[in-house]
């Protein structure tokens, strides 16, 4: 089959290398990047633009797109391939505001009864400052559209929260929500519109520095399987099964009933509290970094569910998918000056030593280039991820870590720290 994946971050190598495993593919990144290009055609077209997607995958004979990232999504480009009658995985816009707006989420949930957090929807810098004080301490504060990973605030201090809502209302709305207490978790989902297959869980590191300190970013790293649920719910596969029937069945059947049936992955971030699961987001794409580590773990062919989400076949498959016994966790090395003011265009070494013959390493490209003298050099803030594959937690690590060794980047940083908790049989 003819598969074009659209974007060019670490996501989208870990579904190219995902698909090229197969070994039966013609795989087309656009635009890509140096890492996909070892495993993929690349080709440099404008992912965001509807009118060339559609027009490309239909003189080119495309058997099915998948669309990595949210800008795509939000400028409708699912919605022109999918009128030139090719299969593609990626929602459509209307669908696609469930990440694009907030708000839009909170409305749905309210409709399909999913449990979560209070909000409310702030337009001046008054109304945030009700809101803060209404809900109290610690403060939440979002802004309602894309923001990179980068739009969520979690603070104790007051004028944090207020200097971050005073910066997002530049760009729109903000919401302030009811802080919820417990242990955050990422489960993927995958759907046709009406059906729905869960991947398996995982844990991400938003936070910049060891032990979750510092500004947030798009994600330090990730690990799975995650030790707690396993504690809380008795196995991962119970864990899927009651997320599926308590939010994310209801929210595919409320969008469909509502005349924007979601085809893709929903990305559900949620809080396991005392008093149950809780809601903090949805995503309408795969999740970075958790898709480097859940993919490793998926043990049945990528693209037979890819395929089946976008053509309506998706019951066809089994309620629980094959996932291997075994741990995966991703280091994100990010560049000097991240998330604030990322140093680009040094020299990254090294990557070919850290990637394993056996495929239990693997460097995933995030921001990088290639020269014509050959270097690879950074061309943004998270440049690499280094995934591995372990018996548990503590081999993945203990793997990753060491590949990160073999890589070279002048001011280049990472933490120390991804997976350590569960490893060590403790709480994050």
């Amino acid at each position: 089959m003819k598969i074009l994946v659209l974007g060019s971050g670490a996501r989208e190598h870990a579904i190219v290398s995902s698909l090229a495993a197969e070994g039966m593919h013609d795989i087309i990144a656009a635009p890509g990047n140096p890492g996909i290009a070892a495993e993929a055609t690349v080709l440099a077209l404008d992912a965001n633009d509807p009118d060339l997607v559609s027009a490309f995958a239909r003189d080119e004979g495309v058997g099915l797109v998948v669309i990595g990232p949210e800008a795509p999504l939000v400028t409708g480009v699912a919605d022109a391939v999918r009128a030139e009658g090719i299969p593609v995985f990626g929602p459509n816009r209307a669908a696609a505001e469930l990440e694009g707006s907030k708000t839009f989420a909170k409305q749905v949930m309210e409709r399909a009864h999913v449990p979560t957090g209070g909000a409310r929807l702030c337009t001046e810098i008054s109304h945030v400052t009700d809101a803060l004080e209404a809900f109290g301490a610690p403060y939440v504060v979002k802004a309602d559209g894309l923001a990179a990973g980068k739009g969520v605030m979690v603070t104790t201090d007051l004028a944090e929260a207020l200097t971050h809502a005073t910066y997002w209302l530049t760009s729109g709305p903000v919401l302030v929500e009811e802080f919820l207490d417990g242990r955050e978790v990422s489960l993927f989902v995958l759907t046709d519109g009406t059906t729905c297959r869960a991947l398996p869980p995982a844990q991400d590191f938003k936070r910049l520095g060891d032990h979750d300190t510092g500004p947030n970013t798009g994600g330090m790293g990730a690990y799975t399987p995650v030790p707690f649920l396993v504690e809380r719910f008795g196995s991962e596969a119970a864990f899927a099964t009651t997320v599926v029937e308590q939010i994310a069945q209801p929210v595919v059947d409320e969008l469909r009933r509502s005349g924007a049936p979601f085809v893709g992955l929903l990305y559900c971030g949620l809080i396991v509290t005392d008093g149950g699961i809780r809601v903090i987001e949805f995503n309408a794409r795969f999740g970075d970094p958790e898709t480097q580590v859940v993919l490793a773990r998926l043990d049945q062919p990528l693209s037979e569910l890819l395929l089946a989400a976008a053509n309506g076949t998706l019951h066809e498959q089994p309620e629980e998918l094959a996932v291997a016994d075994r741990a995966a966790v991703t280091v994100v090395l990010a560049s000097e000056g991240y998330p604030d003011s990322p140093q680009t265009g040094r020299i990254v070494m090294g990557t070919a030593e850290a990637d394993s013959s056996d495929r239990a390493v693997r460097v995933l490209h995030a921001a990088t280039r290639g020269d014509l003298d050959g270097e690879l050099r950074a061309t943004g803030g998270r440049v690499l991820n280094v995934v591995a594959q372990g018996a548990d937690i503590a081999e993945a690590r203990q793997r990753a870590y060491g590949a990160l060794e073999r890589i070279r980047l002048d001011g280049g940083h990472f933490r120390t720290d991804i997976g350590e908790a569960a490893a060590n049989g403790l709480a994050r």
